[in-house]
């Protein structure tokens, strides 16, 4: 697709999600990556991060990139502004919603563990028994359910003994879809957010902030909760290893996290656009 970029660069917005595409399995995001981030920016595009991470798990790596922009975190819900550590916008689960869709869901599953995040700029995530978390990031530990609920949240996540991911998500969606909206972002990532929210409805917002609209952005991503934002976006380009649905919905698809799959799009863009490559 032909846009109206920037200066030097055919897109002037760049959306990335973090897990499993910006960020290399240790959490981190390599030289090459930050290099071609930086020589895109420079050449007049935005960069945003479109995370279904809360702010609490989203700001480490933000502050090792330098980043001072705005950042769609929790799956759309929040829309951070990072220069200024505030948040501008938030949109919680209504935990009686929340309460009878897990009510459904465990009704056809059996027993679910659960953790969840609560609303805020520092809002802590809070882990259920039973429910296995990412290691390094973190979390406060809850010996009973029932003390998830007692504050405004952003989403839930779930998690099962048995089922797969794929299989949990879409038990989910069909007895509880018309209460919440159910997204699996990972291994062992499926959550439970407002009817209606996802990543596009956060980014959208953001762009707006930055007068672009979704013909003029480039979104890279791994996971099913990237879809809506791969349907914003004038071009999507998938990881390699992306979960299918992904890479068939993805306009191209690139390397994986581990090879630096965001750099290479970019540097090809780049080039093509005749920016000069700064140790070239």
């Amino acid at each position: 697709m032909t846009t109206a970029g920037a200066p030097g660069f055919p897109y002037r917005l760049v959306a990335t999600d973090l897990d499993g595409t910006l960020l290399r399995g240790d959490g981190t995001v390599s030289a090459r990556t930050r290099e071609a981030l930086s020589r895109v920016t420079a050449a007049g595009a935005a960069h945003l991060v479109v995370t279904g991470r809360a702010i609490t798990w989203t700001k480490p790596v933000l502050q090792s990139l330098g980043y001072q922009g705005l950042a769609v975190c929790l799956q759309g819900g929040q829309l951070y502004d990072a220069g200024a550590d505030r948040l501008l916008s938030s949109v919680t689960l209504d935990r009686q919603l929340a309460a009878l869709a897990l009510t459904r869901i465990e009704a056809e599953t059996g027993p679910l563990a659960l953790a969840v995040c609560r609303d805020g700029v520092d809002g802590e995530v809070l882990i259920g028994p039973g429910y296995r978390t990412l290691e390094g990031l973190r979390a406060t530990w809850v010996d009973r359910p029932e003390d998830l609920f007692t504050a405004p949240l952003g989403k839930v996540y779930l998690q099962h003994p048995e089922l797969g991911d794929d299989e949990l998500t879409a038990v989910a969606r069909k007895v509880a879809g018309d209460l919440v909206d159910v997204t699996m972002a990972g291994a062992h990532i499926v959550s439970l957010l407002p009817l209606g929210l996802n990543k596009a409805t956060g980014l959208r917002l953001a762009a707006r902030r930055l007068g672009l609209g979704g013909a003029e952005a480039i979104a890279f991503g791994d996971m099913p909760n990237d879809l809506p934002m791969f349907r914003w976006a004038g071009h999507a380009v998938a990881m390699a290893d992306a979960h299918p649905e992904v890479r068939a919905a993805a306009d191209e698809v690139t390397a994986s996290n581990e090879e630096d799959g965001v750099a290479v799009v970019l540097e090809r863009l780049l080039a093509a656009a005749g920016e000069p490559d700064p140790v070239g």
